[in-house]
């Protein structure tokens, strides 16, 4: 999503239900904290460019730190709704092939790191504590699941390291480069991505 443009057109404004508005406020600060980094992100920039007025984007979120929180959530929330389709198949080793699906899927669509975490950080890192008792959940599926636990766990190491190198803007690998490990990692598991 380009990173030009700040308010949505009057004409789309009117199409968009308003039961629409919570879902917008959040995509465009999420846009936002992707293009002028997640420390510049002001609530005036999001409800511009949500096409909201500021008290529209306050009625919804009370203070910019109920929108990170809202932020962290929707990420927690859109990732296990991407993962559990393939969870509830219960074959071995579907977690794990379910998150390096997803992986490359952002990848192909180039889609960006979760800047909304990153934002949410910047704003205080105590929002991401319900991350952290996500991640450590979503690791004891993926090794409850696994044929073998530890190969399980290498992969979401190295998924996350890619991610968090990608995030930081300190990639060390390219997209061929982490193609060549996820199939490696494939192999390893012998199961299907």
């Amino acid at each position: 999503m380009p990173c030009k443009g700040s308010a949505i057109s009057r004409q789309a404004k009117n199409r968009i239900p308003r039961s629409d508005t919570r879902r917008r406020i959040l995509d465009a600060a999420q846009t936002l904290a992707r293009c002028t980094g997640p420390g510049n992100l002001s609530l005036d920039a999001v409800a511009t460019k949500a096409g909201v007025s500021k008290g529209g984007l306050l009625y919804h979120f009370p203070s910019k730190s109920r929108l990170m929180e809202a932020l962290v959530e929707d990420y927690l929330v859109r990732f296990d709704a991407a993962i559990s389709a393939e969870e509830r198949i219960g074959e071995p080793d579907s977690v794990i092939c379910a998150y390096m699906a997803q992986f490359r899927s952002e990848r192909q669509g180039d889609k960006p790191p979760p800047s909304g975490l990153l934002a949410a950080l910047a704003e205080d890192p105590n929002m991401l504590a319900p991350v952290r008792r996500y991640e450590r959940d979503f690791l004891a599926r993926i090794r409850a699941n696994a044929s073998d636990p530890q190969m399980a766990t290498l992969t979401f190491l190295a998924i996350h390291g890619i991610r968090a190198m990608e995030l930081l803007n300190i990639q060390v690998l390219d997209h061929g480069e982490e193609e060549v490990l996820l199939g490696w990692i494939k192999d390893r598991l012998g199961a299907t991505a």
